[in-house]
């Protein structure tokens, strides 16, 4: 199974048009929030059989997407937020509390724009960064791809969108 992650779009589509242009088909896109209204163009992007989850970011104005959700990805229970709600900005400790009180084994957010690939307690927290408007030193724009293989074991790696 392969799942691509991103994040923080803004409205400015083109690097993951790029983007999936290169990697479809896949079988899942994760949309940390701030699409800013692109939900439905970004949908018509993506191959028939692909599964696509979103979440409300804080400049998602008058949209109606839920704030967070949990969601099942093979075997694993994750739960995919913005991150503001959670002060990641500040760092990640909330969020990680969030995720051990919950019980869920994965973690995912936006809102930083800078990517993030962190194991602690058998949670496994990241944030792909921003494929738009990244942050980070070097400010490549970043992404996650993330795959199940046949055993049902999901594997990470940061990604930075080459032109």
């Amino acid at each position: 199974m392969k799942i691509l992650i991103v994040s923080d779009t803004h409205r400015r589509d083109e690097n993951l048009r790029l983007l999936l242009e290169k990697v479809c088909p896949i079988d899942m896109l994760i949309h940390l929030g701030d699409a800013e209204g692109s939900e439905e163009r970004i949908a018509k992007w993506l191959n028939p059989e692909c599964r696509f989850e979103i979440v409300l970011g804080n400049n998602d104005f008058f949209s109606r997407l839920d704030k967070e959700k949990e969601i099942r990805i093979g075997n694993y229970k994750a739960l995919i937020t913005h991150g503001h709600y959670y002060g990641v900005s500040l760092g990640p400790e909330r969020i990680i509390g969030e995720g051990l009180d919950r019980g869920v084994d994965i973690v995912m957010f936006g809102h930083t724009h800078q990517p993030y690939l962190h194991y602690a307690d058998k949670l496994t927290v990241l944030n792909p960064g921003s494929i738009s408007y990244p942050r980070q030193d070097g400010r490549k724009p970043s992404y996650i791809m993330m795959e199940i293989d046949r055993e049902g074991e999901a594997h990470y790696t940061i990604n930075y969108l080459e032109k």
